[in-house]
Parts: C-alpha cells; structure tokens; sequence
C-alpha cells in the first residue's frame, strides 16, 4: 500500500508540474514580449504570438481528449507533453517573429492535451469521486498559481538573462512531468483497434479555428460587417452544421453528442462560458481601468490579488463541492458574478486601490476560483466512463470559447462608446483631428494617456472608465444566465464510491 501511495504522489507531481509549465507560459511570454521585439523584431505581428497559441491549443483540446479515450491517457498526455517541449526549445532558438509564431503552435497543440487530460487521469486514479474532486481543486489552484507568478518570474528572466529562457525554463519542468509519469503510471493496452472520427476531427478544428479567428480579427484587423470576418463566421456556421451532421453517425465520434443529453454536463458548459467571459472580460479591462483612470504604476497590483485569491477558491470549493450540490456551487459563483458586475458597471474613476484590490479577492475566491475545480468534478462524474477523456476537455473548450468571445464583444461596447465620447469632446477641448483616431482605443490609451496635456489627460481618463464601465454589461447579463442556467442542473452531487466498483478506464496507477 504504501507504494502504491507513492506512485499516486508522483502522478500527481507530474500532473501538477504539466499544468504548471502549460498555464504559466502564456503570462511568462507576456512579459518578455518587449525584449524579443528588440531582438528579432516583427511588432506587426506582435499579436499572433498569442493567437497562434489560442487557436492551437482550444481547436485540438476536444480532439486529445477524445483520443485519450480512445487509445489511453497516459500515451496523449507524453505527445501532449513532448510537442509542448519541442514547441518550447524551438521558440527559444527562434531567428524571426515567423518562426516564433510558427512554433508557438506547436506549443499550443500540445497545450491542447495536457490540461484535459490532467484532469482525466485525476479522474481515473482515484476510485473515491470525493478524493478526486478535491485533488481537481488543487489542480485548478495550479492555474491561479501560474498567473500570479507568470508576469513576475517572465520579467526577471528577460531583464537578468535572455527572453529565449522564458521559452527554456519550461524544459526542466516538462521533463521531470514526461519521466515521472512515464515511469509511475502503469496502463493497460486495448486488444480492439478503434475506429478515429477524421472528417469529424476535421469539421471541428475548421470550425473552431474559423470563429476564433472572426472574433480576434473583428474591429482590429478587419471592421465587423467585412467579408473576411462575414466570410469566417459563415464558414464556421457551416463547419459546424456539417460537423454536427457527421457525428450524428459517426462509429466514434470525436465528439459524442449523447453526452450532452445529460443535464449536468449541458448545465456546466454553459456556466463554464460564462465563468470565461467574466473572467477574461475581468483580466482584459481591469488592468488597463488600474493604469489609465486610476493612474496606478502597473496592473500587477490589481491581478495579482485576483490570481491569488482564484487559488483559494479553486481549492476551497473543491473540498466543498464533496459535499454541496454542483447546482449550489454554480449558483453561488453566478449570483456574486451579478454582483461584482453590478459594481464594476459602476466603479468611480477616482477610487482607491484598496477597494479595487477587495473587489479582485470577491472575484477570484467567489465568482471564479469555485467553477475552476467543481466544473471537472461535475461533468467526469455525469458521464459514462468511456468519454471521460473528452468530457473533461469540454470544460476547458468552453471556457476558452467565453473568454475570447467575450472579450471580443465587450471590446466592441468599449471602443464604441469611447469613440463617440472622444469626438463629442473634441471640438471643445481643442484635441487635433489627426490625435483622434489613436485616442479612440482602449488598448493604446495604456501608454499614451500619460503623454498628453493635463486637460485633455483627464478628458480621456473619465471617456475611458465610462466605457469600460458600460462594457461590463456584458459581465451581467451572462452571469444572470449564468443564473438561469444553474437552477436547470437538478440535485446532482458527488457520491462516494460503492464498495468494489471500480473504474472501467483499463487504467491501474498500483501495478
């Protein structure tokens, strides 16, 4: 026994150690984005660093978590973890922004398998569901981990070595997860060969890469009523009709549509889109409001006690969700979602930090650490055994899907609002007609606001926070159905483990 608890300690570092080094790239990346410009240039493609990861990672999670069901968790967690590697070591001996961002996706794809996966193992490991979720919370606190320590520890790395070793820190931590697992986690093989779902497979990433896309290029690149980013929605509508057609009869489908025939997992999609909406809205407008209407330093002040206060959430209703109703935890989450929208739709543009920063903790401990652990424990224990793998990647699909999307939208209300505030304004306080234009969004406002005259400075600062807060409308009306969504997941709960069932998973951690 004692070495079998052994093995299940070093599974659980090395799940820990992936979704560690996966989730803390991204906020790494951020912050040494300035010195590889200076390095190898490319700041028009600046964007794509991130995008390119995006689009790789959330268009094959469902796909890996699929294939983890079909062939094992513990060979797609190793390619997950190894394309991860690859895409990381590339990245650091990039030569050109081409390179970088064509690695990025290398990286992201791998990304794709290692968070659902994590959670599929965890799931699969642990006879006793209870145990389980707590573990997924501890799992999800991982996640708050890396975006409190991201920017920090991408900082001092680009400052004191070279922004190439924000892409080879990951090298160490990956490997020690790939040996670990690779040594400590014990499977068995299926003797039947299945059938994989391709033109599903397909269908699905045309589809989610072609709305991603749309929603990224929309009012930046292209306006919205262009025929590019018309063109992208029709063919991601399309791509998904015809998707859904094929895995209607489809031997394996990637995506198994009965499994949304069950209330719990239709109910915790929605509310995981949701929780990413809130959340991304939260982590994309509240450090600009804490720079430019504030007038604070930097935004570390501000997500830093957001981030860390997701991880006690993450952890705390993971211990709770053994014991609550999922729907008790979704409605709680959903209801202080309304609230904290309700204030940030109404935040004054002179507050101080300190009410700002006790906003940030309500945010992340109530409205989004609880989902980040309770949504996985949900939905594994709602589905038959077999689709656990692509039941737990549908959690992150979605949330992913809310955070983009509803960036997206609420960058339309901001922009739009700060737009005809800005030019009201103009003609009175003298603004020249060729400085409009680049005082009209939100994102360059960041380092412009501070280079203007004092009265002007203060014209757009007050612009600026009147349309941020009218774009958190957005945040409110998703948690309200947010709300409305939760009551429908019924009284389902976690329950303990009948005496001698076992996990049909083929999966044995003790062997």
């Amino acid at each position: 026994m004692g070495k079998a608890k052994q093995r299940t300690g070093l599974i659980i570092l090395s799940m820990a150690l992936g979704l560690l080094m996966s989730s803390l790239d991204n906020t790494i990346v951020s912050a040494c984005m300035t010195k590889v410009i200076e390095d190898i240039n490319g700041f028009d493609k600046l964007t794509w660093v991130f995008t390119a990861y995006m689009l790789a990672s959330t268009s094959t999670m469902l796909v890996f978590g699929k294939m983890s069901d079909l062939f094992g968790r513990k060979r797609f967690y190793l390619i997950g973890i190894a394309l991860f590697l690859i895409g990381s070591g590339l990245c650091g001996a990039a030569t050109n922004m081409n390179e970088l961002i064509l690695f990025r996706v290398i990286q992201g794809i791998g990304s794709g398998a290692i968070f659902p996966i994590s959670f599929t193992i965890i799931f699969t490991i642990f006879a006793d569901p209870k145990q389980a979720a707590k573990l997924s919370g501890v799992m999800g606190a991982v996640f708050g981990l890396s975006s409190v320590a991201g920017p920090q520890i991408g900082t001092f790395i680009a400052e004191n070595m070279s922004w190439r070793w924000c892409f080879y820190v990951n090298l160490p931590i990956g490997i020690a997860s790939f040996l670990v697992l690779l040594f400590a986690l014990k499977e068995s093989k299926s003797d039947k060969k299945p059938k994989i779902d391709y033109l599903g497979t397909g269908l699905l990433i045309i589809s989610i890469v072609s709305i991603l896309l749309a929603l990224e290029w929309g009012g930046k690149s292209y306006a919205w009523d262009s025929w590019q980013i018309i063109g992208m929605f029709l063919l991601g509508a399309v791509g998904t009709a015809s998707f859904i057609a094929v895995e209607r009869r489809a031997e394996e489908p990637v995506l198994p549509l009965n499994i949304f025939k069950n209330k719990v997992v239709v109910g915790t999609s929605v509310v995981c889109f949701c929780q990413g909406v809130l959340m991304f809205s939260a982590i994309t407008y509240l450090p600009i409001y804490s720079v430019v209407v504030l007038g604070n330093a930097n935004s570390n002040g501000i997500l830093t006690p957001m981030m860390a206060s997701l991880i006690v959430g993450a952890i705390g209703f993971g211990m709770l969700g053994a014991k609550l109703a999922f729907r008790t935890v979704m409605l709680f989450s959903m209801i202080l979602g309304i609230g904290t929208s309700i204030v940030l739709m109404n935040l004054p543009h002179d507050m101080k930090s300190i009410y700002m920063i006790g906003l940030m903790i309500v945010l992340g401990v109530a409205v989004i650490g609880p989902m980040m652990s309770v949504a996985q424990t949900a939905v594994a224990t709602s589905v038959d055994k077999k689709y656990i793998g692509v039941s737990s990647s549908i959690v992150g699909f979605w949330r992913s899907m809310g955070g983009v999307m509803g960036a997206s939208i609420m960058a339309v209300i901001v922009n739009s609002d700060l737009k005809n505030i800005i030019i009201e304004g103009a003609a009175k306080l003298g603004i020249p007609t060729d400085q409009i234009a680049g005082l009209t969004k939100s994102e360059n406002l960041m380092h412009a606001a501070s280079k203007l005259p004092p009265e002007i400075a203060d014209f757009v600062r007050n612009a600026l926070g009147t349309a941020i807060n009218k774009g958190f409308i957005v945040s409110l009306i998703i948690a309200i159905v947010g709300v409305l969504i939760s009551v429908t997941v019924g009284n389902a709960r976690l329950e303990k483990k009948v005496e001698g069932q076992e996990h049909e998973s083929g999966m044995s951690h003790i062997a």
